[in-house]
């Protein structure tokens, strides 16, 4: 995959033909030094706008929600679209995109009762979390009622999901305190993500100092603690400087590093965790070159994660990624119909390895003791090309699974994906269709075509409406394939799953108010689940379970004035299930959100002038009910956090599930009642 889209392209909204060049007015900005180069040869008419700071933008769809805190004279807000998402091949704005993106801010994490990214995911209205241990420990994600291995997880672009199996597939190596924004792009995807993207795709994008800052150097130190002997630490550093003075060459850097051990709330739950992250930016007018290595680990009670019959099972993980992209664009016209092209080759390496005891302590195959090491090696290369007829996407990518497994065996295959795609940008209108061809030799060689097209419609500055049709294919995990214990039975014999999906949306925005309504219909063939095939079965056996419709009705709004926000989501899901053979028990594709209500009120406490000079106060609550199916009971849940933040340091008191609620997200996992959190944190700038 290619890198993070975050580069200004002055061709986005442009005509694409050179008479005499219409005036340039500016209705939003880029602060990137190379975008004066838009302004060349033009009449430039620089409209009057309220000065703010940008402190929430959600795309939502096909929308993007802007939430502006205005300044002491309490100026209007104005809304500002300059945000690049991985919703198409080339990089296209919120506002622009015709697939459904919902972007999560930096500014709604930090508002969020949230300790790790799988908290704040939850916040997404139609992502599934089934969580089974505190603080992320495992966690199973999923997308408009999609199972965990039918997404894919991206830091900054680049693949890092876990072809072993998705259950692993969120040991993310960066923390809250790393995100710029999080994107997740709903309904298959595989012409724009490749075959795993089967109901969609999330996409970390970490901070960057890619824009000049008050202070060229920049670090934060924060400590927490917590019900259930949980303590953890944190600290991160930054760089950026500039040549000469000049923000179109520079450079930047960001690393940090973590630590959080508890004991879990629940039996044999506690748990150890590490990351460390890190990533270098180069650039100057036409290049851009970004280096990452990133680090996870690990070690925790896995209680009944994987079977109820035992309830002191024990897991390790560790996963590195180190990526490094280049991003070469020519953003001035070539000839009369050539506009400019861009071209984005990627280099990156995944390593996985996974240690699992069914009984704590025991080791030996014949204990039920599994050792799983994994490499994945990838080369990706993307070109957008601008032309008189729109802009033109031609890419590839490649990569190899190789795993080293006592329970799964030896096993190499290669993956190669091609795309194509064509958007075609206008004034109220975005077209894009695109093809992907994915093939996989496994025991025998898997290929399919994924074609996709969407339109969107802009009205008005308010209004916009939406529509996508896309295919996508998934091979099987190689736990799908061959685990075999005493509880899990694989098959070799699987057939890849197949999907379609119809999307459509209508969305409406004005200052301080949003709302987006969405209905989708999923249409999956050869899926795969884990099932009691019979009714005396003990084995859980991974099988085509036939066909599998989905179809859902998605809703969510916000409202912000001053110091308050408020938003509410809510999504339905009602599933059709076809087989020719009747199923006993189902372990993850039957267990989909039928309901699923997501509230949250954020707002400041007034306080005497005298305080208010050196910081704010606020609070934030949020609520949950949702109804899964196969029978799970219906819940609610219940968290807060207040804070006070000044200009270097914050401390917060934060409490999850505040009515002591116990649950159940997935199987006989229990979750843990009321936990409560208190930290601080320093920020120092040179």
């Amino acid at each position: 995959m290619w890198g993070q889209r975050d580069y200004f392209n002055p061709f986005m909204n442009k005509q694409k033909f050179f008479t005499k060049p219409a005036p340039l007015r500016f209705k939003q900005f880029s602060r990137k030094g190379y975008a004066l180069f838009s302004c060349i040869g033009r009449e430039v008419i620089i409209c009057t706008l309220s000065v703010a700071t940008l402190t929430y933008a959600k795309a939502d769809g096909i929308s993007v929600k802007t939430y502006l805190v205005t300044d002491s004279m309490r100026h209007e807000e104005v809304k500002l679209d300059e945000v690049l998402v991985l919703g198409s091949r080339a990089p296209l704005s919120t506002w622009q995109s015709g697939m459904s993106v919902e972007v999560i801010t930096r500014e709604e994490i930090e508002r969020a009762e949230a300790s790790t990214i799988n908290d704040v995911l939850k916040l997404a209205t139609g992502v599934d979390v089934r969580q089974r241990g505190g603080f992320g420990v495992q966690t199973d994600i999923s997308i408009n009622g999609g199972t965990f291995d039918q997404i894919v997880i991206l830091l900054n672009g680049v693949n890092i999901s876990n072809p072993q199996t998705g259950h692993n597939a969120t040991d993310f190596p960066v923390s809250l305190n790393d995100i710029e924004r999080i994107e997740i792009i709903e309904g298959a995807a595989s012409r724009v993500f490749g075959a795993s993207a089967f109901s969609g795709a999330i996409n970390i994008v970490t901070r960057k100092q890619n824009t000049p800052l008050s202070s060229k150097n920049e670090g934060l130190l924060g400590m927490e603690g917590g019900s259930f002997g949980t303590f953890g630490l944190e600290g991160s550093i930054s760089r950026y400087e500039e040549k000469e003075g000049k923000t179109d060459k520079r450079f930047s850097a960001h690393a940090s590093t973590g630590y959080m051990q508890s004991d879990g709330g629940t039996l044999n739950s506690d748990f150890k965790k590490t990351h460390a992250y890190a990533n270098t930016a180069w650039h100057n007018p036409s290049t851009d070159i970004d280096l990452q290595v990133g680090v996870s680990s690990q070690d925790y009670g896995a209680n009944t994660f994987y079977s109820a019959k035992y309830n002191n099972q024990y897991e390790e993980t560790r996963h590195w990624v180190v990526s490094i992209s280049l991003v070469n664009h020519h953003p001035t016209p070539i000839t009369h119909h050539l506009a400019g092209f861009t071209f984005r080759p990627t280099l990156y390496i995944n390593h996985f390895d996974d240690h699992y005891q069914l009984i704590r302590g025991l080791t030996g195959a014949d204990k039920g003791e599994n050792l799983h090491h994994l490499w994945v090696y990838g080369a990706s290369f993307d070109t957008d090309i601008d032309w008189l007829a729109g802009k033109t996407s031609v890419g590839f990518d490649i990569h190899g699974d190789n795993i080293r497994s006592t329970a799964l065996g030896n096993n190499t295959r290669t993956h190669t994906n091609i795309f194509t795609e064509h958007n075609v940008v206008l004034k109220r209108w975005t077209l894009a269709a695109g093809i992907h061809y994915g093939s996989t030799t496994q025991t025998e060689r898997i290929s399919a075509w994924s074609p996709g097209f969407n339109i969107c419609y802009r009205p008005s500055q308010h209004w916009k409406l939406h529509a996508s049709w896309n295919r996508s294919m998934r091979v099987p995990t190689f736990t799908d394939l061959y685990i075999s214990n005493v509880v899990q039975q694989g098959d070799p014999s699987l057939k890849p799953e197949r999907n379609t999906t119809f999307k459509g949306g209508v969305q409406y925005r004005t200052n301080g108010f949003n709302a987006n309504i969405s209905a989708f219909h999923s249409h999956g063939t050869n899926m795969i689940d884990w099932v009691y095939a019979t009714d005396d079965a003990t084995k859980y056996h991974a099988l085509n379970i036939g066909k599998l419709d989905n179809m859902g009705l998605s809703f969510d709004a916000n409202y912000h004035h001053k110091s308050f926000t408020a938003q509410i989501g809510y999504a339905f899901i009602h599933q059709d299930h076809t087989t020719d053979q009747k199923i006993y028990k189902s372990l993850y594709a039957l267990e989909y959100l039928r309901h699923k209500l997501t509230l949250q009120i954020g707002h400041q406490i007034p306080l005497p002038q005298n305080l208010e000079r050196h910081g704010q106060l606020s609070l934030t609550w949020s609520a949950r009910w949702q109804q899964r199916m196969n029978g799970y009971t219906p819940y609610w849940k219940i968290d807060g956090k207040m804070q006070w933040t000044a200009k270097r340091y914050s401390i917060y008191l934060k409490g999850d599930n505040l009515t002591n609620h116990r649950y159940f997200d997935l199987g006989n996992v229990e979750q843990p009642g009321c936990w409560l959190m208190a930290g601080a944190s320093l920020r120092f700038a040179k």
